[in-house]
């Protein structure tokens, strides 16, 4: 269909192919003019759009800036009546939710890690900071305006909503989303209010949320209270990952979710001023600029997965911790783990664990040092303890001796007589020392001796060795079980193969661009913030499990996925990505073998050597332990003394180190004993390094041993 002739600044053109269409009208694009586009408004709405237009227009927005699409000129018809206005055309650039959930940024932005998620966050940040620059408040700041390209450039698009004023007149925004409307807007006759950098500050935030958090949204999470909608949990304050207002906003984060814990204590302490009850408090569009620099040149490389990039301020990767959590990986590798040589040479497991099985640790006995002195006295305590009993003996004999004499002397007072007598007996016959003190020293020295034993094995190494030597018992067995595991693990993709392509195929069609009714842009972002994404997401136990989402609900999401699910063929012909799904198998297959080669070998070069060197350092001794087993000595004497049995003596054993928490790293493989610790980051060994520059410059410090894929450092 040809399209009618129009004219830009007096000037006739074509406009070409319609490329948008929205609430207020249509978009083309404009022949002769491949950078610039033409917004023609709907025919009830051209007379109330123009006075904005023509005074942007009037001001040479467009000029001050590239990264907001600003009104540039006025286009008319032929009778130089107002149609709508000429702008740069925004090519290659989608809408910026397309980059928050795993799923659609997998299929719009295939090649963005996290350090794209905050390049993006930065630029968003310059170009608010660009429109406040130009005298205009977004008002309508929402993800649909905020357009991305495949560089992380950045585009403000729905310029002629803004708020703006010139020669004292203001034209206002009258429009707005709920789940980026500030609390104090909600409930708010929109077209009567006069917009503020301070709201669009709150829109800000919630976007540079919505990407760092992967699609959470920040007030989406669960009401201690019921259930409620997000307009209201907005409303009052609800901020659902708020470390500082637990116990106010009695709101919990969607599982699986990241922790403002995560981010360096700046950016969580600006999220919390965000989203918190002073409008003023909101960092402005300048200090996320700011901030987001500042995050993407502190942000730390996983080890074991290449796409995984993360803040330094969380202990570990972020993301193997919630694909661990939640079973979604955010920054998959696509092209599975490069499988890395394992170095030494060739590998013969039944070899190296009969090695294994040869090696004997030191007896714990023949470690520890023994105390060859003899207690022959008595301690002080003892002592005292008998002459407090004689002192009572003394005093009762006195009591019985004055209590005769005295029902001698004065029978009539016969009953002070018998107390005082039945008073000396009990002091004359009171018993021997009181014996739980004396039991309890020898036991607290006892528990003292075998603490100061546990931690002199300790820094020999022994304690190591031990928790070592059970590691290598359980990566020999899981070598040995590799192949049985590779078999088991394709056999199991090829018969899932169906589900796997149904799935595959339903996760082309994305809730957010559905029209279903009675879910709207608050309840999609959601469900968004509780993984679910597209039609392949929605189960039933999934989506009953968000908060404000019945059975009505739920009915209706079904049906929607049912409507694509029934539309699906299954193709059993092999293609691409079943070559790709068992490459990334036996990649994975390969990165473990070779993992588990290197730490075995490091782990048996350790257990070779280390027993020498134990012996060679128990040699040294240890003074504060053979002074307690000198004290643990004489409380025993002293039970002996006052008649006492001492305790049998329990044999020393070794305890290996506490095996870590779920979700943890594994143990590394050791390059020595009782030497490098663990990296922070990946949880490799680490090795000594010297500092080059900067203040530490000449001082030694812990480097991680695969630097530079891994920066993780200790002091």
């Amino acid at each position: 269909m040809t399209q009618p002739a129009i004219k830009i600044d007096g000037r006739p053109f074509a406009l070409g192919k319609r490329i948008g269409k929205g609430g207020e009208g249509e978009v083309f694009a404009v022949e002769n003019k491949p950078d610039g586009a033409v917004k023609i408004y709907k025919d009830e709405l051209r007379a109330k759009r123009e006075p904005k237009v023509r005074a942007m227009v009037l001001a040479d927005l467009a000029d001050t800036t590239k990264l907001v699409a600003f009104p540039a000129a006025i286009a008319t018809d032929g009778k130089g009546g107002f149609l709508g206005f000429l702008m740069r055309l925004v090519s290659g650039y989608r809408p910026i939710h397309e980059l928050y959930g795993p799923k659609s940024r997998k299929a719009h932005f295939p090649k963005a890690d996290y350090r794209f998620l905050v390049r993006a966050a930065l630029n968003v940040s310059n170009a608010v900071v660009k429109v406040h620059q130009s005298g205009c408040v977004i008002g309508d700041f929402n993800h649909s305006g905020v357009l991305v390209s495949n560089e992380a450039t950045v585009s403000l698009i729905d310029a002629d909503s803004f708020q703006y004023s010139r020669d004292g007149k203001l034209f206002p925004c009258v429009v707005g989303v709920p789940d980026f409307t500030p609390p104090e807007l909600h409930g708010a006759d929109l077209s009567t209010i006069r917009r503020t950098e301070a709201h669009d500050n709150f829109g800000l935030a919630v976007a540079i949320f919505h990407l760092l958090a992967m699609g959470k949204h920040p007030y989406a999470g669960r009401f201690a209270g019921g259930d409620i909608s997000m307009s209201d949990a907005i409303a009052q304050h609800r901020f659902a990952f708020s470390q500082l207002r637990t116990s106010e906003t009695r709101t919990t984060p969607p599982p699986g979710s990241v922790s403002l814990k995560d981010f360096p204590p700046q950016i969580a302490a600006a999220f919390e001023a965000a989203f918190g009850r002073n409008p003023a408090a909101r960092p402005s569009a300048a200090t996320w600029a700011t901030l987001m620099k500042e995050l993407e040149q502190a942000l730390s490389h996983c080890g074991k997965v290449r796409t995984h990039y993360y803040p330094s301020a969380a202990s570990s990767c972020l993301w193997c911790r919630v694909a661990g959590r939640s079973g979604v990986d955010m920054f998959p590798d696509l092209l599975g783990p490069t499988p890395q040589i394992a170095p030494g040479g060739s590998f013969d497991i039944e070899r190296i664990a009969a090695q294994f099985a040869a090696i004997k640790l030191p007896d714990p006995a023949s470690l520890l040092p023994t105390w060859s002195g003899q207690i022959t006295t008595a301690s002080e305590a003892v002592a005292a303890a008998n002459r407090a009993s004689m002192g009572h003996r003394a005093l009762g004999a006195i009591a019985l001796i004055a209590a005769v004499g005295g029902f001698l002397a004065a029978v009539n007072f016969a009953i002070v007589w018998i107390g005082i007598g039945i008073f000396g007996l009990i002091r004359f016959f009171g018993g021997p020392v009181e014996q739980a003190p004396f039991k309890t020293a020898y036991s607290d020295a006892d528990n003292r001796v075998r603490s100061l034993q546990q931690g002199f094995v300790d820094r020999l190494g022994l304690s190591e060795l031990v928790t070592v030597k059970a590691d290598v018992e359980t990566w020999i067995r899981a070598y040995r079980n590799l192949d049985h595991d590779l078999a088991q693990n394709i056999q199991k993709l090829k018969a899932s193969r169906e589900t796997r392509k149904r799935e595959e195929y339903l996760d082309r069609f994305l809730i957010r661009r559905a029209r279903i009714a009675g879910i709207g842009a608050a309840k999609t972002a959601t469900l968004a913030s509780y993984g679910i994404e597209t039609a392949a997401d929605i189960k039933s136990n999934a989506v009953r499990a968000v908060p404000g989402f019945g059975e009505a609900m739920t009915a209706k999401l079904l049906a929607w996925r049912k409507t694509h699910e029934d539309r699906f063929t299954y193709n059993s012909t092999p293609d691409a990505s079943d070559v790709q799904a068992e490459n990334a198998v036996r990649a994975n297959w390969a990165a473990k073998r070779n993992d588990l080669q290197t730490k075995i070998r490091s782990a048996l070069a350790a257990l070779q050597t280390g027993p020498q060197q134990i012996t060679t350092r128990a040699r040294n001794g240890d003074p504060a332990l053979l002074d307690a087993l000198a004290k643990r000595a004489q409380a025993a004497h002293d039970l002996k003394t006052l008649g006492l049995p001492v305790p049998a003596a329990v044999p020393f054993t070794v305890k290996a180190r506490q095996a870590p928490s779920p979700g943890t790293p594994p143990r590394p493989a050791p390059t020595g004993i009782a030497a490098a610790p663990s990296c922070p980051q990946c949880g490799s060994s680490m090795r000594r390094r010297t500092a080059r520059k900067g203040h530490r410059a000449g001082n030694q410090f812990w480097g991680c041993t695969r630097y530079p894929t891994c920066r993780g450092t200790r002091n």
